[in-house]
């Protein structure tokens, strides 16, 4: 049985990940959120149980839903709660990008138990024939680093355009300007891996490029 103490802590780490991950202070999220330094500390540190006003303020401050903050890990012993992650488990991550998978052109869930990590981890899932609507480079600090499991992926890496088949992979320099759509009558889907884990708000762009940072060379 997993106890009150545990709870806090977990979702303590939740906020603290996910408010990094946007490359935000406390100073920034208290600004955002409206809600004390001390508190916020509090709630990173699992030293207090946020009202659900508080979390539905750090939810609009981080641009998430309020259920992000409580992961669904469920197990028998700490460890398997906190790092494993069952498939019905995955989190979705549009959300987090604020974008749906008809403005990205495919669905993303994390596989990493948290993004709280060096890297992070998910799982992109391309439908037939799909691809970001605007067809727009993308770059980043980082690496890139993925495995097509099924299906075929075409991926454009500067000037270059290459065909995934299932099995290949590949990694390269995020900074490089890249993107990738599924031309095919089948399903596509993409293990990939990204550092750093960080993961803005909003999508910033500059010479034609997006500079979003996250799992881009889906996108």
């Amino acid at each position: 049985m997993v106890s009150f103490a545990e709870n806090l802590l977990s979702l303590g780490s939740e906020v603290r990940q996910l408010r990094k991950a946007r490359q935000m202070t406390l100073k920034d999220l208290t600004k955002a959120s409206g809600i004390s330094l001390s508190h916020l500390s509090a709630i990173e540190r699992g030293a207090s149980n946020p009202s659900m006003d508080v979390l539905e303020r750090l939810s609009v401050a981080l641009s998430v839903s309020p259920d992000w903050f409580f992961a669904r890990r469920p197990g028998a012993g700490p460890m398997e709660r906190a790092y494993v992650v069952r498939s019905q488990n995955r989190r979705n991550l549009n959300s987090l990008y604020g974008q749906n998978a008809s403005e990205l052109g495919y669905t993303d869930s994390l596989l990493s138990s948290s993004v709280g990590g060096e890297f992070y981890m998910g799982l992109a899932v391309y439908e037939p024939n799909s691809e970001t609507p605007d067809n727009r480079l993308q770059r980043h600090d980082g690496e890139q680093h993925g495995l097509v499991i099924e299906g075929e992926l075409e991926i454009q890496i500067a000037d270059e355009i290459i065909t995934l088949r299932e099995g290949d992979s590949y990694s390269f320099d995020a900074r490089i300007p890249h993107h990738a759509r599924n031309r095919t009558d089948r399903i596509c889907k993409l293990i990939w891996a990204v550092s750093p884990v960080v993961i803005p708000k909003d999508l910033a762009e500059a010479d034609g490029l997006s500079q979003r940072v996250g799992p881009s060379v889906q996108d």
